[in-house]
């Protein structure tokens, strides 16, 4: 028994360095994640057991211990305080994800710069470039400050060492996937680099009080990159997200310990740099002193925020036997379905053999089903060439058989149009509270809303008047 113990115990293993699986064979290829070449051997782990030690801390009633050590912090980004649930807490660790060139290093070099002062040290560890080329950046925005140290290390052991010199009370790393440790085997970005890495981070953020912000990179699908691992480690999680050809930027919440997830920070990127956006609706509108056929404006929730953003939409004759259905900044599938629910509920026969283009303004993207019942009146106008009252607002969920559903955050909508001058809007059943001096139509089904069309000018007019016949 003890000589087959031994060989139990001596017995190699194989894991795989990306994701960790494990199997009692090598591999050329794993079968989790589908990696080539990273199936490696081990030994395998000796059991170990675990006695009681020193504490460190005493154990205290939950109504002794002192709760001022997490009050957070503001850094000086208004829109980034909002998400972050008022600022950074001491010894919060923060991941910021998002695709190349959306602008997470400019954002944090603007933060880095507002949040240093006497007091609060900052350091700026860059990986991905040289410390001139961020100096360049730091020129360009104006984010130069005497409390604000820019080090180019790529290696974690140096890192922590500058934390010991500087003793900063923030710490920028960018990236996480850049920086690496010697004793870790793998290279850089790796499972057990990126544990070893934020694991050393995590530790002396804690042990200083020190706040601590990581970029991470994505991949293509647009999740961080990685293993999930390290969206476990940090306290909170962040999403930078917008086109990269458009101003609008926008910091999603998507895990946070310090507050509520559901928060959405607006910013727009310019050549000066990144400025947060209080009011962002103006950005997805288009001021007009007459309306335009195949527009109408909505308003969305982004987490907690109300927007007004306007949907455009196009028609032209098709000259291909398969007309084309072209969509920016709303999804196709959504086009698709108000397309049949005016052919079929909303009797419009123009639809189906015309090209049709439908868009957002701003570079917003809009994926709620409250934005449906502007998508269909903005199709609507575009095919019969008549424009929607100004000053008119649509909010509504629309169903397969025309039916206008209820959405959540009506009042909140209508008391963000009515703020922005909007006087009409088109509702489902049951609003609630109507803000004063706003003027809401109620409606059923498509067919109700349709009616805010004036008839004379409906391209399909003909058709529903032999109908009627």
């Amino acid at each position: 028994m003890a000589a087959r113990a031994k060989t139990t115990k001596d017995r190699p293993s194989y894991r795989c360095t990306e994701c960790g699986w494990q199997t009692a064979k090598w591999l050329g290829r794993c079968p989790e994640c589908q990696a080539w070449g990273t199936v490696e051997e081990y030994g395998a782990p000796a059991v170990r057991t675990t006695t009681p030690g020193r504490v460190t801390t005493s154990a205290l009633p939950i109504g002794q211990v002192d709760g001022r050590q997490a009050t957070a912090r503001p850094t000086g980004v208004p829109e980034l305080d909002r998400v972050l649930g008022g600022g950074l807490v001491p010894g919060a660790v923060v991941l910021l994800a998002g695709e190349p060139g959306v602008g997470k290093s400019t954002l944090l070099l603007d933060v880095a710069a507002k949040s240093a002062s006497d007091e609060h040290r900052t350091l700026y560890v860059t990986g991905e470039e040289s410390a001139s080329q961020v100096r360049l950046r730091a020129d360009r925005i104006k984010a130069i400050d005497d409390h604000l140290y820019l080090a180019a290390e790529t290696d974690l052991a140096a890192v922590l060492g500058h934390l010991d010199a500087v003793k900063p009370s923030l710490l920028i790393l960018d990236s996480v996937q850049t920086v690496a440790s010697p004793e870790i085997d793998g290279a850089p970005g790796g499972m057990a680099q990126v544990r070893e890495v934020a694991g050393a981070l995590i530790r002396a953020s804690k042990e200083r009080g020190m706040s601590t912000l990581l970029v991470g990179h994505v991949t293509k699908d647009g999740a961080i990159a990685g293993p999930r691992l390290l969206e476990h480690l940090v306290d909170v999680v962040l999403h930078f997200e917008g086109d990269r050809h458009a101003r609008l930027r926008l910091v999603r919440g998507v895990k946070n310990r310090y507050g509520a997830t559901d928060e959405v920070g607006c910013f727009e990127l310019h050549d000066e740099g990144i400025t947060g956006l209080a009011d962002p609706s103006g950005l997805f509108l288009t001021r007009r002193d007459e309306p335009v056929p195949g527009t109408c404006l909505t308003v969305t929730l982004e987490g907690r925020r109300p927007l007004v953003a306007e949907v455009q939409a196009l028609t032209v004759d098709s000259q291909i036997p398969s007309p084309r259905r072209t969509t920016s900044g709303l999804e196709t599938s959504r086009v698709s379905m108000m397309l049949a629910v005016l052919e079929q509920r909303g009797r419009i026969s123009a639809l189906g053999k015309r090209d049709i283009y439908s868009a957002t303004v701003g570079g917003v993207k809009l994926s709620e089903p409250a934005a449906d019942l502007a998508i269909a009146l903005a199709l609507a106008s575009a095919a019969s060439d008549t424009p929607l009252p100004q000053n008119l607002v649509a909010i509504g969920e629309v169903g397969l058989a025309g039916e206008v559903r209820r959405v959540t955050g009506v009042q909140r909508r209508l008391t963000e149009a009515h703020r922005l001058g909007f006087t009409h809007a088109l509702v489902p059943a049951d609003p609630g509270k109507i803000p004063p001096g706003m003027k809401v139509l109620e409606v059923a089904d498509v067919g109700d809303a349709l009616r805010v069309l004036p008839r004379s000018r409906r391209r399909d007019a003909p058709q529903e008047a032999e109908d009627r016949r």
